[in-house]
């Protein structure tokens, strides 16, 4: 197998994205419409968050239809820095531009999907209500909108 193949074969394995300052636009691209987004905010630091990553990718792969994005909140902090992550894994959930869930969770991939599922099944109109209804949830649509805040540090 010639070196371009095998390169072929490892992008296609990669099952999340992983946002670096050099692929921001075309992950932006990547997280436009009405999408859900998974977003896992981690450090490189972090052991758990390395054990985690594995996971990660594999829920990914289960769920091919979702952009699964894995954030270093160390090497992006122009984009998150201002996220209140408290503790590691974080997860950010959001469909299109609203977030439905944001927080520290286990790591584990059961538990991330048994989330991801509860919030996938909701309808659009049940995820806008939710988003409204706790001035916490108000506030994650401004402050913890993946999307948004990746483009307003591409616009500069």
């Amino acid at each position: 197998m010639d070196e371009a193949a095998i390169a072929y074969v490892k992008i296609q394995a990669m099952s999340s994205l992983i946002l670096h300052h050099d692929n921001r636009a075309d992950l932006l691209g990547a997280l436009s419409g009405d999408v859900w987004i998974v977003a896992c905010l981690c450090a490189a630091w972090c052991d758990v968050c390395r054990q985690f990553q594995p996971a990660f990718d594999a829920l990914a792969a289960r769920h091919p239809d979702k952009r699964f994005v894995w954030v270093d909140v160390e090497d992006e902090a122009d984009i998150v820095g201002d996220f209140d992550v408290e503790n590691f894994p974080t997860l950010l959930m959001q469909r299109g531009d609203t977030v439905a869930f944001f927080g520290t969770v286990l790591p584990d991939a059961g538990q991330a999907n048994r989330l991801l599922q509860a919030q996938v099944d909701k309808s659009a109109e049940e995820l806008l209500a939710e988003s409204r209804s706790t001035a916490q949830r108000q506030a994650w649509q401004t402050d913890c909108n993946l999307r948004a805040r990746l483009a307003e540090a591409i616009a500069g």
